[in-house]
């Protein structure tokens, strides 16, 4: 088994941090548009807990945005490391399968795998169309190989659990993921040092980036939502977010 240099990592992390996450994060917020981000949200949320200020509502607003965006973006990051490690070690590949990130060989035993950023990725129907991609993935391998030993994961790439054994897969978090894909059992706590290469640079460019778009975004707030005395008019934004469409036909009381 080819040993994994922790150099060859390090190199990795450090060259693809800023296009795979960092890069990404701020497009996703200079794509942002407003009006998109007020029909996606609830208004009477934020009249409940008294919310006064546009600069509120819009960080408030990016702040629910980027927190979902930035584990999106961060897990296909840790995904694609994930990948590298696995080729360097056990000539891993990403998968063709639908539903499959990663399939590779160790020990005679044909792994696949699904990786996911942390252990509470998924409801229940998601955690059904995965089980689903794997029984699928099985009967594929299995046409060439009837004798083929497959083991299913799902791979979390932090945190833990006690009881791995899901009966149709395994699911595999932090250090024990990690281990799996690489046969390094520190591996998991190797690339955590990396991950902070230009951090403190990098955040900054975001933090002008993000600070534009919330006086902009508070701006057209203002604009578009504020009486002249610069007081939220709650009704306008309750109409432009839940007010149903002038051309849309009346519903018909039944006879």
């Amino acid at each position: 088994m080819p040993t994994l240099k922790r150099s060859e990592v390090t190199k990795f992390v450090q060259t693809n941090i800023w296009p795979l996450f960092h890069e990404k994060r701020i497009h996703s917020l200079q794509e942002l548009q407003l009006k998109e981000i007020l029909k996606r949200k609830n208004p009477y949320l934020y009249r409940a807990k008294n919310t006064l200020t546009a600069e509120q509502i819009i960080k408030s607003f990016l702040e629910a945005h980027l927190s979902s965006q930035e584990e999106t973006i961060f897990g296909g990051f840790l995904e694609d490391l994930a990948i590298f490690v696995c080729k360097k070690v056990f000539n891993g590949e990403k998968s063709s399968a639908e539903g499959i990130d990663l399939e590779f060989n160790r020990d005679g035993i044909r792994y696949l795998v699904t990786i996911k950023s942390g252990p509470n990725w998924g409801n229940s129907s998601q955690v059904n169309k995965m089980k689903e991609d794997f029984r699928t993935a099985f009967r594929r391998i299995r046409q060439r190989d009837r004798n083929a030993h497959i083991i299913a994961v799902n791979g979390c790439c932090y945190g833990k659990i006690k009881n791995p054994n899901k009966k149709e897969y395994y699911k595999y978090c932090g250090q024990q993921f990690w281990e799996l894909i690489s046969g390094n059992d520190n591996l998991y706590k190797d690339i955590i040092e990396p991950m902070g290469h230009k951090a403190k640079q990098r955040n900054e460019e975001f933090n002008i980036e993000y600070a534009a778009i919330v006086n902009r975004f508070s701006k057209d707030f203002i604009d578009m939502f504020c009486n002249e005395y610069g007081s939220i008019n709650w009704k306008k934004l309750i109409e432009f977010n839940s007010g149903k469409y002038p051309d849309l036909k009346p519903i018909r009381r039944s006879k």
